[in-house]
């Protein structure tokens, strides 16, 4: 249709021009806009190079920042990058201060980084559930994707842990006990109740015929068994 798809191809006659080409072009600056020059290749190849190149960037910036970067949530809509540069600024000098945008509006969060740990840290304990405007701020240190889920996961881990070792359930709930099988349950109880003989409390005959209670009771033979009877 007449209209540039803003890409194009160009081919040398020897792989030293073309690789001397691409040193030299890639990142030049023509028209506003800053080139992408590289060898040509399958599209599977390019979004794998492009996704390499995107992972090292972001590695290279989470060391840049690691322990200086705070994560700042909860912020009013009307907030923008100079107003939390200046709420934070009394902390430290700050490289960045970025709130986060979609679309012309704020997505609630953003950026603080500071250029030492010392700073960072300081401003996380003043400023973590301070009121800034209408909302209190929820203010950490930064965390990628990954180690944020690892934390979470471990988190998890531990209060489960923690509430397997709990003997008691919830309130209002009654207590179970351990599973016991009901041969070894039976057997136990029935040779606990044998084990004792079974005229053990029976006081000694008199030649009389009668039995002396060694208690104050009186003991009587009957035909059932022996009784007891207060004296």
């Amino acid at each position: 249709d007449g209209v540039s798809k803003c890409f194009g191809f160009v081919a040398f006659d020897n792989p030293t021009s073309a690789v001397n080409a691409v040193n030299e072009m890639n990142g030049k600056e023509v028209d506003d806009q800053s080139l992408y020059v590289t060898r040509a290749q399958k599209k599977s190849d390019r979004q794998r190079e492009l996704k390499r190149q995107y992972e090292q960037l972001k590695s290279e910036r989470y060391s840049q920042c690691h322990g200086v970067n705070l994560f700042i949530k909860n912020l009013d809509d009307f907030i923008d990058d100079d107003r939390i540069r200046k709420e934070f600024s009394q902390f430290g000098t700050i490289t960045s201060a970025k709130v986060m945008m979609e679309d012309g509006r704020s997505k609630g969060f953003g950026f603080v980084c500071y250029t030492s740990s010392e700073e960072a840290t300081k401003a996380v304990t003043e400023m973590n559930g301070r009121m800034i405007a209408s909302k209190p701020l929820y203010v950490a240190l930064a965390q990628r994707k990954e180690d944020r889920k690892a934390y979470l996961a471990s988190q998890y881990y531990q209060r489960y842990r923690m509430q397997q070792n709990i003997p008691y359930g919830p309130p209002n709930l009654p207590y179970v006990l351990p599973t016991i099988s009901h041969g070894s349950r039976f057997y136990n109880t029935i040779n606990h109740i044998r084990a004792a003989p079974r005229w053990a409390s029976a006081a000694p005959i008199r030649p009389n015929g009668t039995y002396a209670a060694s208690c104050p009771f009186r003991v009587i033979a009957g035909k059932f068994g022996i009784s007891c009877f207060s004296n």
